[in-house]
Formats: structure tokens, C-alpha cells, sequence
């Protein structure tokens, strides 16, 4: 049955929020990383550790949310969920380690590869979302190939990353409120 339900463990607010945080973080780029290019360190640190805290700020949201909504089937629909984006966040995690020990030249790829990978997540994890939510793996997967088409040191831009995640994450989270009678206590 799990299998056939659409999950709701994601809430518009929290989701929306880490649109906020994407922001935040090309904000803080441009104070505190301003020539990425040469502190590509501190510019992994500010924007895996934006991730990171949205990804685990979205998992306890998720874990408390689908408990209250899908009661008897959330542990199996917080399961469904988790693998269907897990495959996008290893690749990205290891495209990212390859690149940045074995071929730092094109580190300026990394902002279009993380939006092109986190469309997939979100493309494999639509038949249990709103039917929109294939604009927004759409979203994702032409910012990042549009920065990638920038080519070079302009992808360090704090808006390469902010702008498509800030915006992109806004665009999920008004998804699931208006796709979803449930989400009315988010409004």
C-alpha cells in the first residue's frame, strides 16, 4: 500500500526554508569567500555544510511529519523516500570528491553538476510526489546544465548556487502546499 500512496513527509515550510538557507549561504559567499577560485576549501565548507543542514533539518521534519500523516505506513514511506533520492546524494557526494582530488581543473563544474544531480533525486522521487513537482526536477536539471554552459571561474558566482537552490526549493515547497490538503496547517 505505501508503495501506492503519494508521501507527505515533506513539509512547504521547512522546504521552503532551505531555499532561505541557499540564499543565506551565497550571502555569507560574498563576505566571507569572496575569490572562491583560490579558497575552494571554504567554498566546499559553506556550501556542503548548507546541504548538510538542510538535508538534516528536511529529515527530521520528514520523520516527525509522515509519523503524524501516514501513522501506520511512515516508517515504509519515509524508506521509499529516502531511497529513491540516496542514489543523488552518494553521486553527487563522490562526483565531488573525484573532482576536487583527481581533476581540480574543472572544479568550476561542481554548482551546475550538484543542480543536474539533484534533479535526478528529484525525478526519481515524483511518482510518489505532485505531478508538478516534475517542473521542479525540471528546474534543477536547466540551471545546472545552464551554469555548466557558463563555463568557468563565473560558476563560483554565490548566485550559481544560491539563486537555483533558493529559488528551486521555493518552487518545490509551493508545490507541495498547493498540491496537498494536508499542507493547509503550513499555510
Amino acid at each position: 500500500m505505501a508503495s501506492t500512496t503519494e508521501f507527505r513527509g515533506y513539509g512547504p515550510a521547512t522546504l521552503a526554508a532551505t531555499g532561505v538557507f541557499a540564499v543565506v549561504a551565497a550571502l555569507m559567499q560574498r563576505v566571507w569567500v569572496a575569490d572562491p577560485v583560490h579558497h575552494i576549501s571554504a567554498w566546499l565548507s559553506l556550501w556542503v555544510g548548507t546541504a548538510a543542514l538542510s538535508a538534516v533539518l528536511t529529515g527530521v521534519q520528514m520523520y516527525t511529519r509522515s509519523r503524524r500523516i501516514h501513522s501506520a505506513l511512515s516508517d515504509e514511506m519515509i524508506r521509499m523516500a529516502v531511497e529513491q533520492f540516496l542514489p543523488s546524494v552518494g553521486a553527487g557526494l563522490l562526483l565531488t570528491v573525484v573532482i576536487v582530488h583527481y581533476v581540480p581543473a574543472v572544479v568550476w563544474m561542481l554548482p551546475g553538476i550538484w543542480q543536474v544531480v539533484f534533479s535526478l533525486g528529484i525525478f526519481s522521487s515524483c511518482r510518489f510526489l505532485p505531478r508538478p513537482m516534475i517542473a521542479a526536477g525540471a528546474w534543477y536539471l536547466l540551471t545546472g546544465l545552464g551554469f555548466i554552459a557558463m563555463a568557468g571561474d563565473a560558476a563560483f558566482s554565490p548566485w550559481a548556487m544560491g539563486l537555483p537552490f533558493g529559488l528551486g526549493q521555493l518552487l518545490v515547497a509551493a508545490i507541495l502546499l498547493l498540491g496537498s490538503s494536508e499542507n493547509s496547517d503550513e499555510a
